[in-house]
C-alpha cells in the first residue's frame, strides 16, 4: 500500500471515533482527475451478444455508459461521507478482453477542493452492474472483478498511479 496513506490518520473519524465529513473548506480549488477500471467476465456467447448488439434489451454498452455517467454524478447520494461535486467531465470507455470479458474504464474530472476517486470508482461499478442487469437473463454467472483506482491527479497529494497493473 501507499506509505503516505499509512502515515496519516483515517480522515473520516474524529478523536472520539465518530464518523465525520471531512472539512475541505480551507483547501485550494484545483484541477482533479481520477481514472478507475474494472471488468465483467461472462460466457463467450454472452459477450458475443453484447458485441454484436443482439442482446434482447438493446444496446447494452450504450445504456451502461449512461448509467456510469449518472452514477458518477450521484456518488455523494450513495457514499455517506462523500462531498457533492460539480463534475466537469465523465467518460466511460469499453475494452474487449479475451473472448469472455468486457473491460470498463472511467475518467472523471472537476475543479474542486476534494478528489474524484470515488466518482470514478462508482461509475465503473454501476456501468458493470448495468451490463449484468441487461444480460442476466442469459448468463447469471457473470463476475464483476478487479475494480480499482488506476490514477489520480490534483490536490495536496499530487499525482498517484497504481503499481503492478
Amino acid at each position: 500500500m501507499n506509505e503516505k496513506f499509512h502515515k496519516n490518520a483515517l480522515t473520516h473519524f474524529d478523536e472520539a471515533g465518530q464518523a465525520v465529513m471531512v472539512d475541505v473548506g480551507d483547501k485550494a480549488i484545483t484541477s482533479r482527475q481520477a481514472i478507475a477500471a474494472g471488468r465483467i467476465r461472462m460466457l463467450p456467447s454472452t459477450r458475443q451478444l453484447v458485441q454484436e448488439g443482439k442482446a434482447g434489451k438493446g444496446d447494452v454498452l450504450a445504456v451502461a455508459r449512461i448509467a456510469g455517467i449518472m452514477a458518477a454524478k450521484r456518488t455523494a447520494d450513495l457514499i455517506p461521507l462523500c462531498h457533492p461535486l460539480s463534475l466537469s467531465k465523465v467518460t466511460i470507455d469499453w475494452h474487449w478482453l479475451g473472448d469472455d470479458s468486457i473491460g470498463c474504464e472511467s475518467c472523471v474530472r472537476c475543479e474542486g477542493r476534494t478528489g474524484v476517486e470515488m466518482e470514478a470508482l462508482t461509475a465503473v461499478q454501476i456501468a458493470l452492474l448495468t451490463i449484468y442487469d441487461m444480460c442476466k437473463a442469459v448468463d447469471r454467472g457473470m463476475v464483476i472483478e478487479a475494480v480499482q483506482l488506476i490514477e489520480k491527479q490534483g490536490g495536496r497529494s499530487g499525482h498517484w498511479t497504481a503499481k503492478d497493473l
